[in-house]
């Protein structure tokens, strides 16, 4: 295009509040190599008519810069939104799986309006990879240029690691140091999200006012929302914070392995995210929409089981150790028996409000240790001595005082269950010489910096070899935490945390073994716990141990019993449903908790509040009917995919669907991608061998590694990527980079499991299709070719043949089809007579043609002078035969857009019957929001490009040196 006077080569365009925001590299010399936005709005923007290219003779060595401008051209040319076949996610390091894919294909459903999904599989099942699948395809569709990720704190740097290391997507990750980046660099006025393309923040971070003012100014592509039950409340600044997020994007994910509380109103804001016409207007889910948008799988689902083999070991037998208490122990359980707990007059020394939950505080409390026992009781006793005592307080003040001698006392003895995790700890090797790594969790701060005191000294483990991992640490501390222990060079052998890091954290990379030191009141909670080592990519049968406190007093024993029944319930449920949230129907950790509270208080039966899986299947709630529905479903359609007979047409569809996911849409040019940047630097630089002092980059490749010393442009391409990453391996200095699958996978596992590596960032960097170098080489390939230009090439056909490549987008200005054509000239002289034929792909196309990776010779450059006058005849024909052949495209979607925009109106028509509904204005607007969306979505215009001439192989040279020839 022309702006400005200079010519430019478009590379994304978006829409925007002041038009169409263009990027674009330039082309012409003064501004050659430059990359810039233009605003439709603000700037005179000139598009180029291809019917006017200029054919080019290609003079070049084996016609290296057509094939390397033709290879750019496709890899920089969006694939349409809805193609079936998986491009660039399943060319990256991570290992997908079918049911993985699945998720994918159902994001890009083209039943959906724009790609929007709730990825609600059960813990442990890879939904970071599947998120990373879908912006990955999201990416190469043109659909993924801006993108923020919004996770918890603890997991910015995990999420941010597994978008680089497998998928080659960078994203700046603006914990409270990136924020402090981002705030040196822009003046205070500007909004932050406006630095850099792809970012991920906390939600914590992002629901700051200064922040949530800018979000509204801010379009993205595609937003990701990780842990998204975070999100379900409105009334929340998580659940404003997602409110204002949905309507602002283009692509929305979920993530969540609880994604409902058994409340329909929660979920349906959960699903109005997604797609606001999926609720009615008086808040009924639409259950037909609702499993359109949702995913749900878990470990014994039959398309997971089938599939994970030895990479996820199956969970060992629960080892719930039954500890003989102490007797400092036991007089203390006593104590709180017979005082607090269930005293004999009926009523507890507790002088102040809801006088039946302190009581069970303070059991809590024992149950986690006597130094949180110790803090509990020192915590009451100070606030009670700093006011006036009645006799009320006196009474409560001399019991704590009693029961703090009793806590005091057990601290100085032995401790039972600190006993049996010693014992634990020391039976399967945990030492300072050891491999062996041991994860417990306990929910008091307290507890946790005692066992590593007391755990420290008995096991001879240095200040570095035992580690604390809770929430007062910053973000930054623990993501430093989480990254160290996934490393077998980390000197970490105990973590000990909070549950802090029972949600999100991966700690299953050099560990098998947890032990849960006390027990959460809550089914989700000991679920999440458990899901940190026992995960997908698990090695080793995860062994669950937990620590359970046995006294000789009857009602404290009851008391503990409710807690070990607890335990097996958890494991059946994980067994069965793969989701024990549905088990209690209470869906919150907190609620939980005060389920088993009541039941501990004799006021509710343990199988009310806990019920077996077979009565919840058939009394659960709505929500969760719907989702075990969904479940079921979803394990139906992937078994009969596996049990189809051979000579299933259906099956055979899924093996060719998955053949095809194993090659990019790329032109076949060339064998593989460091092929391609080889041949791109080549054209280049005059020695890409040399330093970039002396005019070259230093690259070499050695075996299945390839090193560049990044030129001042690439650099800056390079400032996006993870801060520790390029710190670490030092990129900006030298870029290493793996050239084979095989290589890369072996540079990450030896970057976790070499003792010798300094960071869990691999040493080189897998070359994979979405890898900025690979498109920073593409930039450069087509900048070498003039405005509006096509090179001429010669090939195996006996006449001359225009090879053009056609798109149809709708009025977002989206790609939604695309045909590769071929124009045939059998008489130069006699442009009336061609013929026009359609292929399968670029690389079809091409091979028609006879322009091949085989082809290694150029006798020198064609006359291009005969084959000028071609081209408008070749764009006028492609475009005729391209309307005719995308039309059955065009219809269906203008069907569903149809289909759409009817369901809009009556949703509608329903809203406007409906007058007191509350936060229904809200909930029309988004609706309205959507119509004016679904009108964009309408294809709207077809585009042909001329990619290549070919003469045939007799054709003459050029009278004189071409421009395009080379020196």
């Amino acid at each position: 295009m022309l702006v400005r006077d200079a010519e430019w080569l478009v590379l994304s365009t978006a829409p925007t509040g002041s038009g169409l925001l263009v990027t674009v590299q330039g082309l012409s010399e003064l501004v050659r190599d430059t990359t810039a936005t233009f605003y439709s709005d603000l700037d005179d923007i000139e598009p180029l008519d291809p019917a006017q290219a200029k054919v080019e003779a290609d003079g070049s060595s084996g016609y290296r810069r057509a094939k390397l401008w033709l290879e750019a051209t496709l890899r920089k040319t969006p694939v349409p939104l809805h193609e079936d076949a998986l491009t660039v996610s399943t060319q990256m390091l991570a290992d997908p799986l079918d049911y993985q894919r699945a998720a994918v294909r159902k994001a890009l459903d083209r039943d959906n309006l724009r790609p929007r999904l709730l990825i609600a599989d059960a813990v442990g099942l890879g939904k970071t990879v599947e998120i990373g699948m879908i912006l990955s395809e999201l990416v190469r569709r043109g659909r993924g240029e801006r993108i923020l990720i919004v996770t918890p704190k603890h997991v910015l740097e995990q999420m941010q690691q597994e978008m680089w290391t497998k998928f080659a997507l960078p994203f700046v990750r603006l914990d409270s140091l990136g924020i402090q980046r981002v705030r040196q660099k822009l003046p205070a006025t500007r909004n932050p999200f406006s630095m850099y393309k792809r970012a991920i923040i906390s939600v914590d971070t992002l629901k700051q006012s200064q922040y949530r003012i800018h979000l509204e100014k801010q379009r993205w592509d595609a937003v990701v929302i990780d842990e998204a039950h975070n999100v379900m409340n409105n009334t929340t600044l998580n659940g404003e914070l997602a409110s204002r997020l949905a309507p602002q994007t283009d692509a929305l994910i979920l993530a969540s392995a609880t994604p409902h509380n058994g409340k329909k109103d929660s979920f349906a804001r959960l699903v109005r995210l997604l797609d606001p016409t999926a609720v009615t207007p008086e808040g009924d889910l639409i259950e037909d929409e609702v499993k359109r948008l949702i995913i749900r799988r878990h470990r014994h689902s039959p398309a997971v089981a089938m599939e994970v083999g030895a990479d996820w070991a199956e969970r060992q037998e629960p080892n719930n150790v039954l500890v003989p208490a102490s007797p400092a122990e036991a007089a203390i359980a006593e104590e709180l028996s017979t005082v607090w707990l269930h005293p004999q007059g009926g009523r507890s020394p507790y002088s102040g409000e809801n006088a039946s939950l302190f009581p069970w505080t303070l059991a809590k409390a024992f149950l986690s240790s006597p130094s949180a026992l110790d803090e509990s009781v020192r915590e009451r006793l100070k606030r009670l001595r700093k006011g006036d005592a009645d006799s009320d307080v006196q009474r409560e003040i001399d019991a704590l005082e009693r029961l703090e001698q009793l806590t005091v006392t057990a601290l100085s003895s032995s401790s039972g269950k600190y006993d049996a995790l010693l014992q634990h700890a020391r039976s399967i090797g945990v030492g300072p010489k050891s491999e062996e790594r041991l994860v417990v969790f306990s929910e008091r701060v307290a507890t946790l910096h005692w066992l590593r005191q007391k755990l420290a000294k008995d096991l001879k483990l240095s200040d570095k070899q035992i580690r604390v991992m809770h929430g007062g640490l910053t973000d930054q501390e623990q993501q430093e935490l989480v990254d160290s222990f996934k490393q077998s060079a980390s000197p970490i052998r105990v973590l000990i945390t909070g549950d802090v890091a029972s949600e999100g954290v991966n700690l299953h990379s050099q560990c098998h073994e947890l032990v849960h030191f006390d027990i959460p009141w809550s089914l989700i909670r000991i679920e999440q716990r458990n899901g940190r080592i026992d995960r997908y990519g698990q090695k080793h049968s995860p062994r669950i141990t937990t620590l359970l406190l046995d006294v000789d007093d009857h009602e404290f024993a009851g008391d503990v019993r409710v807690l070990r029944n607890l335990l097996e319930r958890e494991t059946e449920a994980h067994s069965a449903l793969g989701d024990v949230a549905s088990l209690m129907g209470e869906y919150t950790a907190v609620a939980e908790e005060s389920a088993i509270r009541d039941v501990l208080l004799r006021q509710r039966s343990f199988d009310d509040a806990v019920p077996t899986v077979e009565a919840t299947l058939e009394d659960g709630d709505e929500i969760t009917r719907l989702m075990a529905e969904l479940a079921a479903e979803q394990a139906s359609e992937s078994e009969n995919d596996a049990t189809r007979a051979p000579d299933d047409t259906p099956k055979n569809e899924t093996a060719n669907r998955q053949q095809r996911d194993k090659t990019d849409i790329g032109t076949g040019l060339f064998p593989d991608l460091v092929s391609f940047l080889d041949t791109a630097l080549a054209e280049r630089f005059t020695t890409p061998t040399a330093d970039v002092d002396h005019g070259g980059v230093a690259w070499s490749r050695t075996n299945a590694i390839a090193q560049i010393e990044p030129t001042a442009d690439l650099r800056q391409r390079l400032e996006v990527l993870p801060q520790s990453y390029l710190r670490d391996r030092r990129v900006t200095e030298r870029l290493l980079l793996a050239t084979t699958p095989i290589q890369g996978k072996a540079e990450v596992d030896s970057a976790i499991n070499n003792k010798s590596s300094p960071s869990t960032w691999p040493h080189a960097h897998f070359l994979g299709p979405l890898h900025p170098v690979l498109d920073w080489a593409a930039d450069s390939a087509l900048s070498r070719l003039g405005r509006n230009r096509v090179f001429a090439v010669r090939g195996a056909v006996d006449h001359p043949v225009v090879v053009v490549h056609a798109t149809l987008t709708n009025r977002a200005g989206q790609v939604v089809a695309g045909s590769f054509l071929t124009v045939d000239f059998p008489g130069v002289a006699e442009h009336s007579f061609h013929f026009t034929q359609s292929h399968a792909d670029a690389r079809a196309a091409l091979a028609h043609v006879g322009f091949t990776s085989e082809v290694k010779t150029n006798p020198g450059a064609v006359d291009a002078a005969p084959l000028q006058d071609l081209i408008p005849t070749a764009v006028d024909a492609a475009r005729n035969q391209a309307v005719q052949q995308m039309e059955a495209t065009a219809d269906d979607i203008r069907r569903r857009v149809h289909q759409w925009a009817a369901r809009i109106d009556d949703w509608q028509g329903a809203a406007a019957e409906q007058t007191q509904l509350r936060g229904l204005r809200e909930h029309r607007d988004r609706v309205d929001d959507e119509s004016k969306l679904v009108e964009r979505m309408t294809p709207n215009q077809h585009f042909v490009r001329p990619l290549l001439v070919v003469a045939p192989a007799d054709s003459p040279t050029a009278p004189e040196e071409h421009p395009g020839s080379e020196h």
